[in-house]
């Protein structure tokens, strides 16, 4: 049985992690929640990628070897991702022998088939993006455009891939799979890319130019350019006797940015599999960009980036999740700031959730002795309730199976909200000073009606929010089934279940100074 395979674009270790960061192995990590608790085995990568220019000028400018450089820095990302909760199966970096040595296997299996030549280059190189440039790159007025940085001219002696030959291919394979690419918006872009030709890739650096990196097994004198090397990842984490295996490839899903969806992963990775005869991946899932006011983009470069762990820090790493999930609708870009976040914060976490938590907590506690009673009757306050347990709960999984994840978080909310309108209408504070037997029925009625409803919702919520999911489940004293299809079934699990006292979950923040960008 193959498993569900789903990977985040690697790390390039040459800063510090951001929001953009965090926010992708947060989404992958949601995915993999869901589809694991939808019944999948799931396999999950990330990892970070090591080699290249900016890696060695990093370390140089540290005064440090390279390899301590990115020991350093991939342990910086990787225990961010460990801080939010990210529930990967492996961690791959492109320094390690079991990568390496998958990489060069590749590379002289494309060698032995005659795929790879040398040949001279003469033309234009961008140390930041570390790669050659073609003139069509230009700028109309010919200056390059600011993300390439220093460009430099170069005339040198590499290893190029047969690229162009594949061209033909690519377009036929793009136009009979559809969903290779989401949001399908993206195929299209892609498509239009491949309308001009195709240059033939450079696959190599010289190692007078460039140590930092895997040299090509056959000829020691070159390594390899960082994006064939770094692209392999996929692939090498599961290899075994020469090629990926069957349980695991291809990948269901690789998870990237649109800065590298063309041409590295929708033009450069297909290539190179089919060219090596390896079955491409199933599918790219392209996120956008988190930008500040005004529509400016993050960047490092700039300095004008988010520190997550200062926003988890302060609020916790379940409201950094919420946030990032709730905000950005997958495949378009979103804005961030910090009144925003607060907002979703106050609303959303510490007003609807978090309040009706310490509600039914504290009146479970005053009413009935801290156990959770038996529903007694089911009248329309009831029904109506059930009734849109029953669509929400539809609704959401649909809209999560289409990583339609805000969505289905805001439909999730609007069911927290309708609990505690239920709760508004029944009023339990009244039923109780009531001697009447049958305001007696109603008031344990409610209180098992609002523990359930809220046990409900944050199953539901236990993708994005999973260590809110367990709080909440340890004081209603719940032990979740072993299936999540049991577990979003309105039932009577809870009757006699005895709960906490009280449970705080999303403390007011006493300041709210914006993070530092």
């Amino acid at each position: 049985m193959k498993s569900f395979y789903l990977t985040t674009a690697i790390d390039y270790v040459n800063g510090s992690p951001h929001i953009g960061h965090a926010y992708e192995k947060v989404l992958t990590d949601v995915i993999a929640r869901f589809r694991r608790l939808m019944g999948d085995e799931v396999f999950f990568l990330i990892g970070t990628d090591e080699h290249g220019q900016k890696v060695q000028m990093g370390a140089r400018k540290r005064g440090i070897p390279a390899q301590q450089f990115v020991d350093n820095t991939a342990a910086e990302f990787r225990a961010l991702y460990d801080r939010l909760g990210v529930s990967y199966d492996d961690f791959i970096r492109t320094t390690e022998e079991r990568h390496q040595r998958v990489v060069r296997e590749i590379l002289q299996r494309l060698h032995d088939q005659g795929e790879i030549y040398r040949a001279e280059y003469r033309g234009f190189y961008s140390t930041r993006q570390e790669q050659f440039l073609q003139e069509k790159d230009r700028l109309p007025d010919g200056s390059w455009p600011e993300i390439f940085g220093e460009v430099t001219e170069l005339v040198e002696s590499n290893y190029f891939f047969k690229l162009r030959a594949y061209q033909d291919w690519l377009i036929d394979y793009l136009r009979t799979h559809e969903d290779f690419i989401f949001p399908r918006f993206r195929q299209k872009q892609v498509l239009e890319f491949l309308k001009e030709p195709l240059n033939d890739l450079c696959i190599s650096r010289p190692r007078e130019r460039l140590e930092w990196g895997i040299p090509l097994p056959f000829d020691q004198d070159f390594v390899t350019y960082v994006w064939f090397d770094a692209l392999v990842n996929y692939v090498s984490a599961v290899w075994s006797e020469g090629a990926p295996r069957a349980d695991r490839w291809p990948a269901d899903f690789h998870v990237i940015g649109k800065d590298i969806l063309v041409p590295p992963h929708a033009v450069y990775w297909p290539i190179m599999l089919h060219a090596a005869g390896i079955a491409p991946p199933k599918s790219l899932l392209v996120h956008g960009w988190w930008l500040l006011k005004g529509g400016q983009k993050m960047s490092k470069s700039t300095g004008a980036a988010v520190d997550p762990l200062d926003l988890v820090d302060r609020f916790g790493v379940d409201a950094f999740r919420y946030f990032l999930i709730r905000e950005m609708n997958v495949g378009q870009d979103s804005e961030f700031s910090v009144e925003l976040f607060l907002s979703r914060y106050n609303s959303d976490l510490a007003n609807d959730l978090g309040n009706l938590v310490n509600r039914a907590l504290n009146m479970a506690g005053r009413y009935s002795a801290g156990v959770v009673p038996a529903p007694e009757v089911l009248e329309e306050p009831e029904r109506e309730l059930q009734a849109l347990w029953s669509r929400t709960r539809d609704e959401a999984i649909s809209l999560c199976e289409g990583f339609q994840f805000h969505a289905a978080l805001e439909r999730t909310l609007t069911f927290i909200k309708a609990i505690n309108r239920y709760v508004e209408q029944r009023a339990p504070w009244k039923l109780a000073k009531s001697s009447e037997p049958a305001d007696q029925v109603l008031l344990r009625t409610a209180l098992a009606t609002m523990t359930e409803a809220l046990r409900l919702g944050v199953t539901l919520l236990a993708p994005v929010i999973p260590g809110t999911t367990a709080k909440v489940n340890a004081a209603l004293g719940h032990t979740p089934a072993l299936k999540w299809s049991d577990e979003l079934q309105w039932g009577t699990s809870l009757t006699g279940a005895k709960l906490q006292p009280g449970l705080v979950l999303f403390p007011r923040p006493e300041t709210a100074k914006p993070p530092a960008v």
